[in-house]
């Protein structure tokens, strides 16, 4: 692996944009995936989020979809995940490049969800966040992951940008 160049240099600068283009590359991409999902569910492009009991039975109405949108999920996470570890050297740094994606990936997703099917309407609208353990996350505004994930991406572009830890080597 090539040195990560000094903190703040244009390399450094660059590896972050790579790490936010990434992100929002699967934000994108995870985006049309839920637009093919709640055409699966009967849920036009206006239409809100229904309750979660509604949600559910829909869900049970195709058993193998469930235990489908676990896996992508979990995936999704793993392919973060990945290139955090690839795109950094250290475990501060892996874990900024993770939180930097993460982030971004989400955001992203709800900008592609509204370009897609005009949904969410606001930032106060609810949504189902996840189906993974020890979910499935319900119904929590949109503007609490979005608040998280502008967190993350600034907190991980510090953590990343900090370099080595003290002591050890890039």
């Amino acid at each position: 692996m090539t040195p990560r160049g000094s903190p703040g240099s244009a390399t450094e600068r660059a590896r972050l944009r790579a790490l936010g283009l990434f992100g929002a590359a699967m934000g994108y991409l995870e985006a049309v995936v839920v637009v093919y999902i709640r055409g699966l569910l009967g849920m036009g492009s206006g239409d809100p989020m229904p309750d979660p009991d509604e949600v559910m039975r829909r869900f049970a109405a195709l058993p193998w979809l469930v235990p489908t949108e676990q896996g992508r999920e979990a995936a999704t996470l793993l392919m973060i995940a990945a290139v955090a570890w690839l795109s950094a050297p250290t475990w501060r740094s892996r874990l900024g490049a993770f939180f930097l994606v993460f982030g971004t990936w989400d955001i992203v997703y709800y900008v592609g969800l509204h370009l897609h099917l005009g949904w969410p309407p606001s930032l106060a609208t609810k949504d189902l966040l996840f189906l993974l353990p020890p979910g499935p996350w319900w119904y929590q505004p949109v503007w609490l992951p979005v608040a998280v994930s502008v967190l993350l991406i600034v907190g991980g572009s510090l953590l990343y940008a900090r370099g080595p830890e003290p002591g050890r080597r890039a």
